[in-house]
Order: C-alpha cells, then structure tokens, then sequence
C-alpha cells in the first residue's frame, strides 16, 4: 500500500494540489504564476522536494506559469512501495500535463529530475519544447553499487549518515561549515525523508542506462554543469552535450545544488536559453 512521504520543511510550500496516477499514486504540485503564459515544469532532485526550487519561482514565474511536483516517494506524495522505473517516474510527468490538459511545456530537471527530462526528450518529444538538464547524467552505474546503497539505507536506523553524506555531495565544504541558511531546509527534508522513496528512486537511478538513447532527443538542449560536482561530474554532462544533436553545455564553479549555490548564474543561463 501507498503511504504519504513526510511533508515539506519548506513552510512557503504548504499549498500544494494532488492528482493521482494511472497506478493508483497520489501526487502532489504546485503551480505559480499567471495563466496565460508558456507552462515550465520544474523537477527535483532524489531526496528532495518541490521546495529546493523556492528561490528561483518569484523570478521564474514572472516570465511562465511555473509546475513544481513532489516525485513519488518525496515531499507530500505517496510513497509506492518497491523499485521505481525512470518509465513510471516519466510517465507521472505526462499524466500531471494530461490532468491539467497541458500539451506542451518547457522542462528542466535537476539530477533525478535530468533523468526524467532525458526521459521525456527520447519518449514524449511532442510534449515538450525547451529542455534544460542540470547536474545529471544518462548513467550512474555500475548496478551493483546501488544495491549496496538501498540495502545500506533500508538497514539504518536512522536518515542521520544518508542526510549527512548527500549533504556532503551537494554542497561545498564552505557551506556546510558556515551553517548556510540555504543549506538547513535540505538537511531537514533530508532527515524527514522516507527511506523507502529513497530506495525505490535509488533502484530507477540504477537501471537507466540512456547513453545511446539520448541521441534521439531534438528539442533544444541546454546542460548545466557543476565543475567540482562529485556525483554527477562535468564528465557526464560533457558526454551527454556531445549526444544529443545541437546540445548546448554550461559549466558553473560549483558542486550539485548549482541553483542554491550560484542562483544568479543559474537563473541567467535558464533565462537567456528559454527567453532567446
């Protein structure tokens, strides 16, 4: 049976609508901004919630009618029980679109929420126009690490050593040291996390392998990368630049979280490519 993830740490973030999916899972969104103009979907990294976007909506959504979600397993969804698929968590992007009869959007999806946008590049072209990939890859592999990594978090007695290590990957030790106010709603969401949304995303992380399939993707690209990123490196994101045809590539002096730790940079990179 499906479960509610824990709630958001983000109090900005309490009005949230739901829809449910074709298997039975209830998603929540949130929409900003006015009606009439071009639909961006934002979606968020593995461990975190729609509120990791919250200081990028007031600017974003001047400019479109901005959709966060919680992927299943996060934030105020549900919580499936058992491996995740990057099809299912794709699909819960279509059926979100198809439930507020939206044909067509811009995307941009940060690590997990980079596989899903591949995803919808290679699978659902028609739906989207722009597609921003940041901080991602096509594979994080090898498979075997990861059933280590689920079995280690479904073992803990605690999210205390996960939150810590994902925190550790995120951000750059000047930001952890000083105790950044931007930091902290990523550590309590972190720490309120529901260990089984984590590993059923874990597993979806586990077996995509979408490297030749990229290839595929036409809608105009543009990879946002964090030069000193650990988890998923410029390496990747040179790698996926050079396969999908006519892909632009940004790097940014940071680790993961290049939105919180370069807002300024990543909103003009985002801007300049869905505006020109």
């Amino acid at each position: 049976m499906s479960r509610m993830a824990s709630q958001s740490s983000n109090a900005a973030d309490n009005t949230r609508s739901f829809f449910t999916t074709g298997d039975g899972v209830r998603i929540a969104y949130r929409i900003d901004g006015p009606a009439e103009s071009p639909v961006l979907v934002l979606s968020n990294s593995i461990a975190t919630d729609l509120g990791m976007w919250e200081h990028q909506v007031p600017e974003l959504s001047e400019h479109f009618r901005v959709v966060r979600y919680d992927m299943r397993g996060h934030g105020e969804s549900y919580v499936p029980a058992g491996a995740y698929s990057i099809d299912r968590l794709g699909r819960d992007v279509l059926e979100l679109l198809d439930s507020l009869d939206i044909q067509r959007v811009h995307f941009l999806g940060l690590s997990l929420g980079g596989f899903v946008g591949q995803w919808l590049g290679i699978h659902a072209p028609e739906r989207i126009d722009r597609l921003i990939l940041s901080n991602t890859a096509s594979y994080l592999g090898p498979a075997g690490q990861w059933d280590e990594i689920i079995a280690a978090v479904l073992e803990a007695e605690d999210m205390q050593e996960t939150a810590e290590r994902f925190l550790h990957n995120w951000f750059p030790i000047r930001l952890l040291e000083d105790g950044s106010a931007a930091v902290e709603p990523f550590r309590t969401t972190l720490l309120a996390m529901d260990r089984q949304g984590l590993a059923g995303s874990y597993a979806a992380v586990r077996d995509t392998d979408m490297r030749r399939t990229i290839a595929l993707i036409t809608n105009p690209t543009l990879v946002i990368a964090g030069e000193h990123d650990p988890v998923t490196t410029v390496s990747h994101s040179e790698a996926m630049a050079a396969t999908i045809p006519g892909a632009k590539l940004t790097v940014m002096p940071a680790a993961h979280m290049t939105h919180i730790e370069f807002p300024e940079a990543f909103m003009r990179a985002v801007l300049d490519f869905l505006l020109n």
